[in-house]
């Protein structure tokens, strides 16, 4: 790195120069860092000749046109002019304008007087041979980058100023090619058909029309063409990242427990740094700030929480940030992951049954976490905070009590551990007493439907291999009836398709196609139970609590077949009971409803057609009333409503 500090001075130490020279970096490497605090000062304390250099500093980032270039090197040069405020920046250290207070400042400047009353010395414009420009974020100005090369050239060839140029010319690459993209992929559409090459299979048409644009378009040759007549050199910047880190570091000095947590994982900071395959200390910059209040929250509320499991969360927020900040991968590639148990579950299923379906988070572990031992290694709360910025507390408490309870995995029930534990971590001594244990739990229902499942095929696999003793035909036994007694407890699954999909794989057995449907038939039952319990609390509420009836029912029942769980008979005591007003909310609701959602309510259809038979053998022979004209429009719209279904 001095090296490359030596050759920037050697240049502006140069006699004479026409020529301009480049620093070349990716975004977020710390370019910017590296000319604030190893290249400006040492040019500033620069004096050759009796001549004391001074450098002027603009980001072209957002700059829309040539003119606000000018704009920002005249309030640049002025405040050179101006004794107060270059009395000022030097007591207080500053080594630029901030631009908020460059719109604030005095526009006397633009009529030839400084703040100060002074009169323009003009001499200060005259002399160029003591002054550096540096122009920084080449790539991300809103002006064509040609153009602005050519302006800069201005300074270099005719007035020989030193120029330094800060870019990402990768991105500057990528900006050039996609410019207009869909004006120049017409022209390049029209110029093929009036050649009569559109309509010719040669080639793919996307290659014909890419090829067609960058024939007509190749402003990358103008650039290169006049970076050669501009740059002299192109300097590479790879930053020296321990130098850099302990910078970033420096920020923390004022949490001495935080600091000291960082420095004694530096290591750890770098290798993940590392392990990201990105050069962006923005990035990490942003991590490590999530990681203090993450920090600060854990000591907190949970003073004495295992120093392995702090490094892990460490680790587990530099990584994260890097996959989603970075462009590498979708935000939802962790959204549907609940917790430690399903993300280790994933990683169990992939490595034993060799399942490729969640190549993603498998490639993730075994990167960020290759040579790192540690049983709890995704943090939800983490995963929320960086992706949405939001830090749940109810999500944080959470996660940390079953971190607090589960960081010793021997302490874990034997079928936790197989679910979430490669089982070859298990030593042989342990491993057929877990296997008792597991069966023990099963047979006595103390698993969950779903995991049951999971557990039957690690134990297909275990047997195929020859490491149980037990036949499938008495293990498949074992869990029919674990799996009777665990659904009296259990929860309906809603969506249990995905999840079964990713742990049973492409190869199923007759007795894994057993176990699957024996789960459906029971988790039918448990949908039936759950839905007989949620359509006996809502339409208790008619005609009583009209009011909570239609706000539960227009949350929870619209799109499902809820008729379906609740006796036609109750429903009509209930309706006939009801006020002729609700009469008629109710059957509009119905109507609207089965217009909305067609498909989904149709298995509750029978119900529908033996409430319209009831209401419509009660009416029969009554006198008219009101009530009866509201129960005999409601068997209308029923009706309408059953001929969707014919």
């Amino acid at each position: 790195m001095e090296d490359l500090v030596e050759s920037i001075l050697d240049y502006v130490r140069a006699d004479y120069t026409d020529y301009a020279i480049m620093i070349n970096g990716e975004w977020g490497s710390g370019k910017t860092y590296f000319w604030n605090n190893k290249i400006r000062n040492k040019i500033d304390s620069l004096q050759l000749n009796g001549k004391t250099y001074t450098t002027i500093y603009m980001s072209l980032y957002g700059i829309s046109n040539l003119e606000d270039i000018s704009k920002k090197i005249f309030i640049e040069t002025t405040q050179l002019m101006d004794k107060n405020m270059r009395k000022y920046m030097n007591s207080t250290d500053q080594q630029s304008i901030p631009e908020y207070a460059k719109t604030g400042l005095d526009m006397a400047n633009l009529f030839g007087v400084t703040q100060n009353g002074d009169k323009v010395d003009y001499s200060k414009f005259f002399s160029t041979d003591d002054k550096v420009l540096c122009f920084d974020d080449l790539e991300r100005a809103n002006v064509d980058v040609i153009d602005i090369l050519g302006y800069i050239n201005n300074f270099v060839e005719h007035d020989h100023i030193k120029t330094i140029i800060i870019c990402n010319e990768k991105e500057l690459s990528t900006k050039l090619k996609s410019t207009n993209l869909e004006m120049k992929t017409f022209i390049a559409t029209y110029l093929l058909d009036k050649e009569g090459d559109l309509s010719k299979t040669d080639k793919p048409m996307v290659e014909k029309i890419q090829d067609k644009i960058e024939y007509v378009f190749d402003k990358a040759n103008d650039y290169e063409r006049i970076k050669e007549k501009l740059i002299g050199e192109t300097f590479e910047y790879v930053p020296e990242f321990n130098y850099i880190i302990n910078g970033i570091l420096m920020r923390y000095e004022s949490n001495p427990d935080l600091i000291r947590f960082l420095r004694e994982n530096t290591n750890y900071i770098i290798s993940t740094f590392n392990k990201s395959g990105t050069r962006n200390l923005r990035i990490l910059k942003h991590a490590l700030n999530d990681f203090k209040k993450i920090y600060e929250m854990v000591n907190k509320y949970y003073p004495n929480t295992n120093y392995r499991i702090l490094q892990t969360m460490l680790i587990f927020t530099i990584a994260i940030s890097f996959e989603i900040k970075a462009g590498k991968i979708t935000k939802d590639k962790f959204i549907n992951i609940v917790d430690n148990e399903e993300y280790k579950s994933i990683l169990v299923s992939s490595r034993i049954l060799m399942d490729n379906r969640q190549f993603y988070i498998k490639e993730f572990d075994n990167n960020y976490y290759y040579n790192f031992k540690s049983e709890y290694r995704f943090f939800k709360f983490i995963e929320i905070y960086v992706r949405t910025r939001i830090f749940d507390m109810k999500i944080f408490k959470s996660n940390m009590e079953v971190i607090i309870n589960t960081v010793d995995t021997e302490k874990l029930p034997g079928y936790k551990r197989l679910l979430t534990e490669e089982y070859w971590k298990i030593s042989d001594d342990q491993f057929p007493g877990v296997i008792e244990e597991v069966l023990e739990d099963v047979k006595n229902g103390k698993v969950k439907l779903l995991d049951t499942v999971k557990l039957f095929i690690y134990f297909t696999y275990f047997t195929k291999k020859g490491l149980v003793e037990y036949d499938i035909k008495t293990i498949r036994s074992t869990f029919f009836n674990g799996m009777n007694i665990a659904a009296l407890t259990s929860e309906y699954y809603e969506n249990p398709d995905e999840e079964i999909e990713r742990i049973v794989g492409e190869e199923k057995t007759q007795e894994i196609n057993e176990i699957l449907n024996h789960f459906y038939m029971l988790n039918r039952a448990l949908k039936d139970k759950k839905y007989s319990e949620k359509a006996e609390e809502i339409f208790k509420c008619i005609p009583m609590k009209m009011e909570m009836f239609y706000e539960r029912f227009d949350k929870e029942c619209m799109d499902v077949p809820i008729f379906k769980y609740y006796d036609p008979y109750q429903m009509f005591q209930r309706i006939s009971c009801a006020s002729n007003e609700d009469i008629v909310s109710i059957k509009e609701k119905l109507l609207d409803r089965a217009d909305k959602y067609t498909k989904e309510i149709e298995p509750e259809i029978k119900n529908i057609k033996q409430l319209k038979q009831i209401i419509d053998d009660y009416i029969k022979g009554k006198d008219m009333g009101i009530k009866i004209v509201m129960l005999q429009e409601f068997s209308k719209d029923l009706e309408t409503i059953l001929e969707k279904y014919r």
